[in-house]
Order: structure tokens, then C-alpha cells, then sequence
């Protein structure tokens, strides 16, 4: 099983816990107790907006790579650069999306929602500042499915700026025999804060090497399943948001089963 798709089963999974003891009271206390979030996501954002004025998009090599005279920085290719606010866990994050290729699927589909599963190939980096911090801890060059509400909120948001591909089809209109292409895909770079990754505020994240780490995913969307229904009960997932705050992994309308959300709950 490959690095990265751990790394996203570590949110549902968990792992173990690392804890400081405190020899005062004999218990655990947490290792990252003193940090403010909001202070992190201010720092967050200022790293990744350096990085993002100190290096621009090398459409040659399909790479993002130090900025030299006569080059546009990220920052700077604003018809490209998109930027979306996100909460999470009260605070407010901002998520960059570098659109590399938007897609143009046919028949058309929608963009995905933050529920709908979907098919795609994805490199991941670190870095800080103006500089990479790694190699790719891990990347994914054959593509595989996962469902947005399950992996980390930076992609559960940064992908709905995508829209998927299209099957290569010969000249009969018939899907090519042989190995899956996907023709006229969207293609993105991801720019994601810490508190939208492996936040420390999250305590499965405390031994994961990416923690309170800024990220960056080459991605592309080969393909989604529209209007994803994970109880089958014939109701979108994105449609069972009782609270209508655009989350439906929050809402809980069965009283007798208070802990099944109502997009797996085929009764609600």
C-alpha cells in the first residue's frame, strides 16, 4: 500500500499517540499545548505566500521551480492563482490552488463537490518559506479512487476548482481497448496550510512527520462520481446537510442512532 493513501487512512484509522509525561501529575499532557492556531495560520500563510513570490510555474516541465528574470511568480499569475478561505476548527485558513488545467470533461460534469469520490494521480511535497523541505514523500503516477470527505481539507476543497477528464475513444466513439486514458483532465497545484494537512489540534496527527507541515500536490482529476451517494439511499451525500453549512459529515438527525451521520444513514 502506497505512503500517501496511509497517510489519508490515518484520519479515519488513527495511530498512535505520542505524549509527553508529566512527571508533576504522573498523566500525559499534550506535546503541542502552548501553540496558538491562529497565530500558526497567520505564520502558515505568510510561508506560503514567500514561497509563492519566490518561484513560478515552468510550463515546459509541468514543475514549479525558483523564479529567474522573466518569469511571472506564482503569486503574480493571477488568472491562474486561485484562493479560497476556509474554516476549520473555528479558524480561518487560506487554500491556494495553482490551475495548471481545469478540465473540459465530455459529456460535461460538474466540478465535485466535498463529498463526491474521484479518481486521481497526485505527487506531494513539503515546504517553508521559499524553499522545498523534501523530494515527494509520496506520489501516485496510476491513479486511485478516494472520496473527498475522507482525506486531508485541503483537498476536500482544493479539488472542487477541478473537473475530471474524459475516456480516449477511437474513431467509432468506443473507449480505447488497452490501458485507461483520460484526455483533457484538470490539472492543479495545491498550496495547502498546516491546519488544512496534519494539524497538530488534530491528536492523530501527532506522530505523523507531516505535521505542522505546509504541503504542496501536483494533482489531476482523471474522473468523479457526481452526486456521490455513500448509504444509497437515493439522496446525494452533498444533498444530506441538515444544517445547511455545507458539511454534511455534521449532521446527525437520527435520534435513535446519534452517532451515524445522516449521509451514511440509509434511514434518514
Amino acid at each position: 500500500m502506497n505512503k500517501i493513501k496511509n497517510i489519508f487512512l490515518l484520519i479515519l484509522l488513527g495511530v498512535g499517540i505520542i505524549y509527553s509525561c508529566d512527571d508533576d501529575n504522573n498523566g500525559f499532557v499534550n506535546p503541542f499545548a502552548d501553540i496558538n492556531y491562529e497565530e500558526l495560520a497567520i505564520s502558515d500563510n505568510d510561508s506560503i505566500v514567500k514561497f509563492l513570490k519566490n518561484n513560478y510555474y515552468d510550463i515546459s516541465l509541468d514543475s514549479v521551480k525558483t523564479l529567474v528574470s522573466g518569469q511571472t511568480s506564482l503569486f503574480d499569475d493571477t488568472s491562474n492563482l486561485k484562493t479560497m478561505q476556509v474554516i476549520e476548527n473555528d479558524i480561518e485558513h487560506t487554500l491556494y490552488v495553482y490551475m495548471r488545467q481545469e478540465g473540459e470533461p465530455v459529456p460535461v460534469k460538474d466540478n465535485p463537490t466535498v463529498m463526491d469520490s474521484i479518481y486521481v494521480k497526485y505527487s506531494g511535497q513539503a515546504f517553508s518559506n521559499a524553499k522545498l523541505l523534501s523530494f515527494n514523500f509520496d506520489k501516485n503516477d496510476n491513479g486511485i479512487w478516494l472520496t473527498l470527505n475522507a482525506v486531508i481539507k485541503g483537498w476536500t476543497h482544493g479539488f472542487t476548482k477541478l473537473k475530471g477528464g474524459e475516456l480516449e475513444k477511437d474513431s467509432n466513439g468506443e473507449t480505447v481497448n488497452g490501458p485507461i486514458n483520460y484526455l483533457n483532465t484538470g490539472k492543479g497545484i495545491l498550496f495547502i496550510p498546516s491546519g488544512l494537512a496534519y494539524p497538530s489540534s488534530n491528536a492523530i496527527n501527532f506522530n505523523s512527520n507531516l505535521v505542522n507541515t505546509n504541503l504542496m500536490f501536483y494533482v489531476e482529476l482523471l474522473d468523479l462520481v457526481e452526486n456521490t451517494d455513500h448509504d444509497n439511499d437515493g439522496t446525494a451525500s452533498i444533498d444530506e446537510d441538515a444544517d445547511g453549512d455545507g458539511d454534511p459529515t455534521n449532521d446527525f438527525s437520527d435520534k435513535s442512532n446519534p452517532t451515524l451521520p445522516d449521509y451514511l444513514n440509509p434511514n434518514v
